[in-house]
């Protein structure tokens, strides 16, 4: 996979050709190599027991949404008398089936990530792996690569542990079925002691959630879209993918995880693969300042993390919170990987990686690898040429981005073809759209409902002359209403430009 210099994936010649558009257009690997595949086809199907912490009678559970085909990560939960508690984070052992240097390897490195296109999933690796014997299903014996953390009343880790095993997960939740058990609360307290551990580690997750959010973690929650396509790859219409509390217990558990073993390695001088994520540059906080007032939104000194953070908690309420939340998150900088810097600045972390997804993510698998090192010869046998982390860091980061485009691309073609349609058809809606900037020209405009934005030109605002006022950034005309960032408007689709992904709309009469 290659990064395209041009700014924008074409569409298929039909809505069926789209992905395959897309997946040309950012060279994104169609099949597996003859060779990988063999090599994936002679991986052992046993599970060997030998040399690992046998975890088999523990009760061990995956929680995934409910059309999850493989499962890399499983959960478990101890109390000793004092009210200690020791969360078990247990991912999929990949590293043990591939070998650094193997064909395995080589092609999972040339992908770096998995791929999750509107209709299909272009894998890091084969599904003898991702599907099989790297997918932690109830029942089966798996090796897995195990994070113990022991956390006391007020949820601060006192310990971490790391080690290799075997588990046999005695339960696949869907998050909707542990969602119905959180819901239950009491009711679920006087059953059965699964659901019992299901609510201890939620009342933990709770409380590691308050920590970072105390901490200046950064709560930006924008409901996120699944594209419906029909047989004819025709967009049916978005559906909003729940964010309950059941998403984020097992969000912070992976947190937890990742970064315990970020800090154990770091802390002993072993350099990885880090999560990076800086703080936003000053010029732009200093821009979103601008923007949010416009809104009418006092944000106070927002350079500093901890009042960045309450800003955030401050507009959730309000109903423009998604406008909003896209012009906090266009301030940030992008996540990246880095061998030389670590802190992550959105989750409030002084140490991070990624440990917790190596079915689909090249770095988590490096750091297992540098983990079980450190485990069996101390940090000197953990460490990795600085200039192979770099050239790692560079290229899993750029991997990560065309995936990211790719991804995006391919829902905003859809999007794109839904409005097109409509014009051709004149079975034109009309939007609720929310003004987000004013410009001499017009003003953009978001729409919600379909997560697209475009321009209402001037000329049609209204039949009168149409002045900027450049003091508050504001539309007028006089006698003819005005428009303002934060206002609201219903628009219908004028125009689709596809070549210059530019979407003209006009007000509903």
């Amino acid at each position: 996979m290659t990064k395209k210099e041009t700014s924008f994936p074409p569409p298929g010649k039909t809505p069926r050709e789209d992905t395959a558009a897309v997946m040309k257009f950012y060279k994104l690997p169609k099949a597996f190599p003859p060779n990988v595949l063999a090599e994936a086809r002679k991986v052992p199907r046993k599970a060997d027991a030998s040399g690992r912490l046998d975890l088999r009678k523990k009760f061990i559970f995956t929680c995934d949404p409910a059309t999850a085909r493989d499962f890399d990560d499983a959960l478990s939960l101890e109390t000793d008398r004092r009210g200690n508690r020791t969360l078990g984070v247990h991912i999929a052992d990949v590293s043990h089936y591939v070998k650094p240097g193997s064909a395995l390897d080589r092609e999972a490195y040339r992908r770096s990530t998995s791929v999750y296109l509107a209709d299909r999933v272009v894998p890091m690796l084969p599904e003898e792996l991702s599907n099989g014997v790297c997918s932690l299903m109830p029942g089966e014996d798996r090796l897995a690569f195990s994070v113990f953390m022991t956390f006391d009343k007020n949820g601060e880790m006192t310990k971490r542990s790391f080690a290799k095993s075997i588990i046999r997960s005695k339960a696949r939740f869907t998050y909707e079925q542990v969602m119905t058990v959180i819901s239950g609360g009491a009711k679920a307290a006087r059953g059965s002691k699964d659901l019992k551990t299901i609510l201890a580690i939620n009342e933990l997750a709770r409380q590691l959630r308050a920590k970072r959010f105390a901490e200046g973690a950064l709560d930006i929650e924008i409901p996120e879209a699944e594209v419906l396509l029909d047989a004819d790859g025709e967009m049916m219409g978005l559906v909003t993918r729940p964010y309950d509390e059941s998403h984020q217990m097992v969000e912070e558990c992976m947190v937890a995880a990742n970064e315990a073993v970020a800090k154990e390695l770091w802390t002993k001088g072993v350099r990885i693969l880090a999560r990076l994520h800086e703080p936003p540059d000053e010029e732009k906080v200093f821009a979103l300042r601008a923007e949010l007032r416009g809104l009418g939104v006092k944000t106070g000194n927002i350079t500093n993390p901890k009042v960045f953070a309450q800003l955030l908690k401050t507009i959730r309420t309000n109903p423009l919170y998604p406008t909003m939340a896209m012009m906090v998150l266009r301030s940030m900088k992008r996540a990246v990987y880095d061998s030389t810097r670590i802190g992550h600045f959105g989750l409030a972390k002084k140490y991070y990686a990624h440990f917790t997804s190596p079915i689909r993510r090249y770095p988590d698998l490096t750091l297992h690898r540098q983990l079980a090192a450190f485990l069996e010869g101390g940090a000197k046998a953990a460490k990795v040429k600085p200039d192979l982390l770099t050239r790692w860091a560079e290229h899993t980061t750029e991997m990560e981005g065309v995936a990211a485009d790719a991804e995006r691309g391919l829902v905003e073609i859809k999007k794109y073809r839904l409005l097109e349609e409509q014009l051709a058809s004149r079975q034109i809606l009309d939007y609720d759209a929310v003004v987000s900037k004013c410009t001499p020209f017009g003003c953009f405009v978001e729409i919600p409902e379909i997560a697209v934005s475009g321009l209402v030109h001037i000329s049609m605002l209204s039949n009168r002359f149409v002045r900027y006022n450049e003091s508050d950034g504001s539309l007028s005309a006089p006698g003819g209403g005005s428009w303002r960032p934060g206002c609201m408007l219903k628009v219908h689709v004028a125009g689709v430009d596809f070549a210059q992904r530019r979407i003209d709309f006009v007000p509903a009469r």
